[in-house]
């Protein structure tokens, strides 16, 4: 099977990706990083070049201040990626260490971080596990009740030894491309002769229904003399980022209001006129705000803003 699917991986594999052509732990890591939770088509295409573009190396990103990286990690959301990269840019002062031991105790890299370094990094035989990998292990040995612990024992007894890198990456587009959650192109599977799940395919994707918290932000827009005030948060979600303050609203000051979704948030976020000046007032210039480093929380109260 191995050979199988190694064969269809040369052939159909996604080897135009930017993070695929290298073996710099420190652009691997950065990608990984920045896969988390966003699409691939959105890192390759905008963030991965234009971060490495500031910070080529991670020791340039060790010595930048939070501000900045922050404000370049502006519209990917999960901010504390952003602040966990840089944390590890710092302790590690940009040499990443080459055992999964020792990647695990830095900030924000846990099991599958560390494995996607020392696979597709150093090619060192260490089974990787994604979501996307999993549903395909889960179904070639039918471990329809697995606890990931299982699964991450069987990858490894799975793994071409001789191939880490490419068998990981072939499983891994396996998964996206034709293992997909619903509606799998088993006929067109590599690993289709040996699967055990390729009856019932759909037992082995089920998803977990996801809980999501509700909250009302109310934020103040003082505009003077072409610029609005802004302060740097200290809420957790985005903390030290630029937004607009918050305030007690009054209804008759009331501008109008936008829903924000952000991680396991639902935002109602409403907006108000206001005189309020925090003491940490940042003025910002209204002309050419939208292409501020600012979170989307923020850009989407432009079309609100007093003319």
């Amino acid at each position: 099977m191995g050979k199988k699917l190694l064969t269809w991986f040369d052939a159909n594999g996604r080897h135009d990706l930017p993070w695929r052509k290298t073996n710099d732990m420190y652009k691997v890591y950065l990608s990984e990083t920045m896969l988390q939770q966003t699409q691939v088509s959105r890192v390759m295409e905008e963030y991965y070049p234009k971060f490495l573009s500031r910070f080529p190396t991670l020791f340039l990103l060790s010595r930048a201040p939070l501000e900045e990286v922050l404000s370049l990690w502006s519209g990917l959301g999960y901010y504390t990626r952003a602040r966990n990269l840089h944390k590890t840019a710092q302790i590690t002062k940009g040499v990443l260490p080459k055992t999964k031991q020792e990647l695990v105790e830095l900030p924000g890299i846990g099991e599958y971080t560390a494995s996607a370094i020392c696979s597709f990094a150093l090619n060192l035989p260490v089974a990787v596990v994604d979501t996307n990998i999993k549903r395909v292990l889960k179904r070639y040995g039918a471990l329809l009740d697995a606890s990931d612990k299982c699964v991450l024992e069987y990858a490894q007894s799975f793994l071409d030894t001789n191939h880490p890198k490419e068998h990981n990456l072939a499983l891994m587009d396996l998964g996206a491309m034709l293992c997909t959650p619903t509606n799998p192109k088993c006929d067109l599977c590599p690993l289709q002769e040996a699967c055990l799940g390729k009856e019932n395919p759909t037992l082995y994707a089920k998803k977990q229904k996801k809980e999501y918290i509700s909250m009302e932000l109310f934020f103040g827009i003082n505009i003077q003399n072409g610029k609005i005030a802004m302060t740097h948060s200290t809420n957790g979600m985005y903390e030290k980022m630029l937004l607009f303050p918050q305030i007690d609203p009054i209804e008759e000051n009331f501008l109008g209001s936008y829903k924000h979704a952000y991680t396991k948030y639902r935002l109602d976020v409403k907006l108000y006129k206001t005189d309020f000046v925090p003491d940490d007032v940042v003025w910002v210039e209204i002309d050419g705000f939208l292409e501020g480093h600012f979170p989307s929380l923020v850009k989407k109260g432009f079309r609100f803003f007093p003319k």
